[in-house]
């Protein structure tokens, strides 16, 4: 059984007094589509809708990194993201050197506690929500949260940034 323990991102939520809740589900480890696997296992019973989970994608911009939260099952508009963030373009940025930077492995990257912080903008279409699930910091851990909480804590900006 994975290890319970908390992980920067939750302890971020936690230090901050943020309320959030932890959803966890059976990852397995040969799927390699992360942001579908969490809206099958968290949209299953129908308490959750699948626009309200969203991914964490790490993008290369001109003179480092940022990050993009988009619904998990949308596509990230690059052009968007780029414009957003004040940045002339971007990329999606080397899974190890997204890693390096985040803490968290491909799969597991949340906006919350990284290792390093990274400029985020978030698609506009989380605010519709009384809460949204990002990636708590583990595959197979979601949080559930306040959407107006995620960007606060993450000083993220809000665009619409899907494809």
């Amino acid at each position: 059984m994975a290890s319970r323990k908390a992980t920067r991102a939750l302890v971020q939520l936690i230090d901050a007094g943020v309320p959030h809740e932890v959803v966890t589900y059976p990852h397995d480890p040969r799927e390699r589509s992360f942001g579908g696997e969490a809206v099958c296992e968290l949209t299953a019973d129908g308490s959750v809708v699948p626009g309200q989970i969203f991914k964490t994608l790490v993008i290369a911009v001109p003179g480092g990194m940022a990050v993009a939260v988009v619904p998990a099952l949308a596509k990230l508009s690059l052009k968007a993201a780029a414009a957003a963030l004040g940045a002339t373009k971007a990329t999606m940025a080397d899974q190890r050197a997204a890693e390096r930077a985040t803490g968290y492995v491909l799969g597991a990257v949340s906006p919350l506690g990284q290792r390093t912080r990274l400029p985020t903008v978030v698609d506009s279409g989380a605010m519709a929500f009384e809460r949204m699930y990002v990636s708590a910091g583990r595959r197979g851990w979601d949080v559930a949260v306040a959407p107006a909480d995620l960007v606060r804590l993450t000083d993220a900006v809000i665009a619409d940034i899907q494809a």
